[in-house]
């Protein structure tokens, strides 16, 4: 049976609540993985059911290194979010991604050390392929209801953070050909992968990380003002692309909402039943098929 859809919108910083909502109402959803990093505001946009979740907290309160991604994305799934797009603030590893600038991000690079990364583990094994690590059906929407520019694929190199990169660091990662640098959208892509979600990301460009000539080092104050300007922007495009985003088809035409099919390794009877039913909401569907 079909689920209704539900967009889930992760805001980062800069982005801690989504006016226009109507029926709003923070609610609280526990988690088996502990604790998410706050309550979720529900409401409707045009009619359309929608899902928010400010990545560190209001108030801006959990550094990207402490936030727990397994919640985060088990209370989305948890309160039937179908459809997630990631809002999130990123320095630019080329000349021609000035700051202001949007991203529709479709590749990543992992650096990051922290963990766990993935919602399976011993006593229930699972391999999902993140060859195309997000949804371009979803970017698709985004794209289509842009007003201004927006720049369509891109690498984002996720590093630990909470400190910014070095030169040295900066320099080996243009080398590397990535596009945005930031520190929150892994493992979070991953575990949206693993809890079959349309996953799309908006990397909203405040600075040139420490590599440009001009710009050798990145100035709190300069990405805070431009990050309340591209706040105020990323909520106009996020409220544009909602009605799009639910009218597109079902299943998915890339397989997102069906990643477990073929994912999971371990074989029934050898299955951890403690780690089953912590992952009722990931992997609820599969579970019971397989």
């Amino acid at each position: 049976m079909e689920r209704p859809p539900v967009i889930g919108i992760i805001g980062g910083t800069g982005l801690y609540e989504l006016p226009g909502l109507t029926a709003r109402q923070w609610r609280k959803i526990d988690s088996p993985f502990g604790d998410p990093s706050d309550e979720l505001l529900t409401g409707r946009l045009d009619g359309q059911a929608v899902v928010f979740l400010p990545r560190h907290g209001r108030g801006h309160r959990i550094p990207p290194d402490a936030i727990n991604y397994r919640a985060n994305i088990d209370a989305l799934k948890r309160a039937g979010v179908t459809t997630l797009i990631s809002v999130s603030a990123v320095g630019s590893l080329r000349a021609d991604l000035a700051p202001g600038q949007f991203v529709l991000v479709d590749q990543f690079i992992d650096r990051t050390l922290r963990g766990p990364k993935s919602f399976f583990g011993t006593g229930l094994v699972a391999h999902v392929s993140l060859a195309h690590p997000t949804c371009a059906a979803t970017a698709d929407a985004i794209a289509a209801a842009a007003v201004d520019p927006i720049h369509r694929g891109g690498t984002y190199l996720a590093m630990e953070g909470p400190q910014f990169s070095t030169r040295a660091e900066s320099a080996m990662h243009r080398q590397l050909g990535c596009d945005v640098i930031g520190m929150t959208n892994m493992p979070e892509a991953k575990l949206a992968r693993e809890a079959e979600l349309c996953y799309a990301v908006i990397a909203m460009v405040t600075d040139f990380d420490c590599w440009h000539p001009d710009h050798d080092h990145v100035n709190i104050e300069d990405v805070i003002r431009t990050l309340h300007t591209n706040a105020d922007r990323a909520r106009a495009l996020v409220t544009a692309a909602v009605p799009r985003l639910a009218a597109r088809p079902t299943p998915c035409p890339h397989g997102c909402d069906r990643a477990l099919d073929r994912a999971l390794v371990t074989a029934r009877e050898a299955r951890d039943p403690a780690l089953v039913a912590r992952l009722d909401a990931v992997a609820g569907r599969v579970l019971g098929q397989t």
